[in-house]
């Protein structure tokens, strides 16, 4: 059995079983804060003057933080709350051949065939005439995207492509649909009237339990790793920062990072600058001086070396899981890591006392990016990108060391504390 304590990684098992869209991940960490002591502020409202924990909500956006009497700098840590899946369209009820299905649209990065014939449930959010919201999610065995039998299709195993609009539509039923079906069930499933239903954001959600593999149980599996284990860190980080000197800890975890950040809470958004101004007071001298002092570490995923296609990887850096939190390096600044940032992240991690390692994307591969460029460029404040080493990135299952969440959490608070 695993020699290492699996307090933290139990914990984010349960933390990613409550949180299958960003709304619930939002609710999920607001439960825990609250129960720590923090407070909900509003921000159409005052926010009182005093210290303590608070934090704020929006669109499936938080962030929080820790004040004590008065700060030099903040010590940010970043990440994102949504994941790569399908969302449902507004008007998803179709069909064909005796089947009805729901229509979707491909969430970001989605590699289409681990999707393939697995059980999903659906989740999201409601949005209701009054202008409350109301989560629901209905955990059970509700859609599917059926594969194509191996004797009708020969060319499965060579590679073929499927078409998103045509080949990615799941069945929830039999019969012919007809309009207003499948909200008429969801808004039943929440317990509201289906006309007071004025606006959704729902997805398919895969319903595969997190779960220990190997002989040792070294080896950790789940849907939403990116980047719930980025969030689930921060949220356990800021909740332990217990003495950080003069630095006020925030936690910033963006929706909609896997499709740009365009949005009002995202990371391009002046959400977090608007927080951090609201902190500083009205003096803006102090809140670019503060911001000068500051540092931000953008938190995510990364890929550790896959031992099936070790030729997709830079051959000089390899990042192996169970090896620590990576730092994201990239000359053309797809990660937001230089000197300066790489000696912020080597002093939290040797603060932390945990093992680290770099990520460098082959030059011949470019990878994707992160909210470390993005809020760095919108506050003006030296930003980092980590990432924690993980397989399958962005499918239905990913894997992980079963000991790296831990670490990452360790990372953060040393991020906080120096």
């Amino acid at each position: 059995m695993a020699r290492f304590d699996r307090s933290h990684t139990d914990d984010l098992a349960a933390f990613i079983k409550a949180s299958p869209t960003p709304y619930h991940a939002c609710a999920e960490a607001g439960k825990r804060l609250e129960a720590a002591g923090f407070t909900r502020l509003d921000e159409a409202k005052e926010w009182p003057a005093a210290d303590g924990g608070h934090y704020v909500v929006r669109d499936g956006s938080i962030i929080a933080w820790r004040q004590r009497g008065e700060f030099e700098a903040f010590r940010i840590f970043g990440a994102h709350t949504d994941t790569p899946t399908f969302k449902v369209k507004p008007k998803p009820d179709t069909g064909s051949a005796g089947w009805k299905q729901i229509a979707v649209e491909v969430y970001g990065g989605v590699p289409h065939q681990t999707w393939l014939d697995r059980d999903l449930s659906v989740a999201g959010r409601l949005v209701l005439r009054d202008g409350s919201e109301v989560l629901v999610h209905v955990d059970r065995p509700l859609l599917r995207i059926p594969r194509l039998a191996i004797h009708l299709d020969r060319g499965a195993n060579e590679g073929r492509a499927l078409d998103a609009q045509g080949h990615l539509t799941p069945i929830w039923g039999l019969g012919r649909p007809y309009e207003g079906e499948f909200l008429e069930f969801i808004a039943g499933e929440a317990g509201v009237d289906p006309d007071d239903v004025l606006g959704h954001d729902l997805f398919a959600a895969a319903l595969d339990a997190p779960a220990y593999l190997g002989k040792d149980e070294e080896l950790f599996a789940a849907w939403r790793l990116d980047n719930l284990t980025s969030t689930h860190a921060g949220v356990a980080a800021l909740i332990a920062a217990e003495d950080t000197g003069a630095n006020l800890p925030v936690l910033a975890s963006f929706n909609y990072e896997e499709t740009g950040s365009m949005t009002y809470s995202g990371a391009q958004s002046p959400f977090l600058e608007t927080v951090l101004r609201r902190l500083s007071g009205d003096d803006f001298g102090r809140y670019a001086a503060t911001i000068a002092r500051s540092g931000m570490m953008s938190s995510d995923t990364g890929n550790s070396i896959h031992p099936n296609y070790p030729e997709k990887h830079d051959p000089t850096h390899r990042p192996i899981a169970g090896g620590g939190p990576m730092i994201k390096v990239s000359a053309n600044q797809r990660y937001a890591s230089g000197a300066e940032e790489e000696a912020l992240f080597r002093r939290s991690a040797e603060h932390a006392g945990i093992p680290w390692q770099y990520y460098v994307n082959r030059n011949s591969i470019p990878g994707g990016t992160t909210i470390g460029p993005i809020s760095g460029t919108q506050l003006g404040i030296l930003t980092v990108d980590v990432g924690l080493p993980i397989l399958s990135m962005h499918s239905a299952r990913e894997l992980c060391g079963a000991d790296d969440p831990g670490h990452l959490a360790d990372l953060a608070l040393g991020l906080f504390a120096h």
